[in-house]
């Protein structure tokens, strides 16, 4: 197994104006990789099997790994061993990596059984030693942020300048955030924003992780997003240089730093490595996709299991910075909790949990309902965005008729909906969507519901 203070010699620091990017460099051997050479056998075998006759490069490509010093070792042993023979050799140039392999009988037979074993058959793992590594070395940190560069991030978005003062220390601290308050105002949007901050920032994650012989799947196109960087890794003759790409270890993705978000779905299941019986592999917990990144845990309090059954799940993370999570076997693993937990909810505080339990969650922050003043900043915004001609007597108006008067709560997200409705009322009698009080009451009628 690759000891940690070798891999570290293989991360280089990149310059992006803010602070280093790690990235990790490709391996030149079996032994780099820190994983069993006969399980790398069975990796290859089992891919051969799914792709039928391949050429060595391509091989090479589906494991992520060199072919050059790693893949064509591997290839040598199977070919010794007759579990795979040459079929031909494809192409202009020499090497190994042209070959064009096919499996045989035996190499066959020994496939089917470690696909008993486990149906993997994708990119390489990396150790568990070296993905801790990385995870500190890529750590979310002490975010580095500023009053100016807060409002960048909420452009667009209306909060009073007490939210905002509370939101950029909450920021800072990478712990958890506590948001609370009535429905529509804004409490996912603000969430979105926090993860704004960050997604500049990219980091690495491996596509799968090698834990006592089992892998556990983390890289995820649902919660992952490719960092695509600019086009300056050009040759003169405008061609990618591969050279670069060829330095990396391509069993970790850069990615932006990851925004997870789980609403009333989650149970406490989800939490830990998730076990496919069938597969015989894991996926990894939502935490665990978040690494480096944030978690929002939306609509809590709806989730199937209760409040503080969900909040005893976190009290180590949140505490001691480590999560532990349980492999089918019963054995607990450790691994560091860079995770900026973020709960997110419509209900009451008292109704979820006491005030021990609040004392855990490092800040809290209250998006109640917006002033008439940001109530009209809202409306002027969506207004502008929908192509609504906006006017202060319409909303004067509105307010008076649909709100004083029906003593109904200012929300955020009533303007955009609002909008849309004075949009589709004007499609339909092929009038111009302005704010004139025929529109407005046809509109808020079909919005609004008295439920008292």
């Amino acid at each position: 197994m690759v000891e940690m203070d070798n891999l570290q010699s293989k991360l280089r620091d990149m310059s992006t104006g803010k602070r280093a990017v790690f990235e990790p460099q490709a391996v030149t051997s079996v032994e780099e990789t820190g994983l069993n050479e006969v399980w790398l056998q069975d990796l290859v075998l089992k891919v051969m099997y799914y792709g039928g006759v391949m050429r060595g490069s391509a091989i090479a490509e589906a494991i992520h790994l060199p072919f050059v010093g790693v893949t064509e070792r591997i290839m040598e042993i199977l070919k010794r061993d007759k579990m795979v023979e040459v079929r031909s050799a494809t192409g202009s140039s020499f090497g190994q990596g042209n070959y064009v392999y096919e499996i045989t009988t035996q190499g066959t037979n020994r496939a089917r059984e470690a696909l008993m074993r486990s149906t993997y058959a994708g990119p390489a793992p990396v150790t568990l030693e070296d993905y801790i590594l990385v995870i500190q070395k890529q750590a979310l940190g002490k975010i580095t942020l500023t009053p100016r560069t807060l409002q960048q991030a909420f452009k667009g978005l209306v909060f009073s300048e007490m939210t905002l003062s509370q939101m950029g220390p909450a920021i800072i601290s990478g712990s958890s955030i506590f948001m609370y308050g009535p429905p529509g105002n804004g409490k996912t949007s603000a969430s979105k924003a926090i993860a704004r901050l960050i997604q500049d920032e990219p980091i690495y994650v491996p596509h799968a992780v090698y834990i006592d012989g089992q892998v556990v799947k983390v890289y995820d196109e649902l919660n992952h997003v490719r960092f695509e960087p600019d086009q300056k890794g050009t040759t003169g003759r405008g061609k990618t240089d591969f050279l670069l790409k060829n330095r990396m270890d391509r069993r970790w993705v850069k990615v932006q730093r990851p925004f997870v978000m789980v609403g009333g779905e989650l149970i406490l299941e989800d939490l830990d490595l998730i076990y496919d019986e069938t597969a015989k592999f894991y996926e990894a917990p939502f935490q665990l996709k978040a690494t480096g990144g944030i978690l929002l845990i939306d609509d809590f309090g709806r989730q199937q299991v209760r409040p503080r059954d969900l909040l005893n799940r976190w009290i180590v993370p949140l505490e001691n910075r480590v999560d532990y999570l349980t492999l089918h076997n019963g054995k607990k693993i450790e691994i560091p909790f860079d995770v900026l937990v973020v709960f997110s909810t419509n209900l009451p505080p008292k109704e979820l949990v006491d005030e021990a339990f609040l004392r855990r969650l490092r800040h809290k922050i209250e998006i109640g309902n917006p002033s008439y003043e940001d109530y009209r900043k809202i409306f002027i915004a969506m207004a502008r965005e929908k192509k609504v001609h906006y006017s202060d007597q319409g909303l004067a108006y509105l307010l008076k008729k649909w709100y004083v008067e029906k003593k109904r709560p200012l929300r955020a997200t009533h303007p955009r909906d609002l909008c849309d409705h004075i949009l589709d009322v004007a499609q339909f009698y092929s009038v111009e969507p302005v704010m004139a009080p025929e529109l407005i009451d046809r509109a808020a009628a079909s919005y609004f519901v008295d439920l008292d």
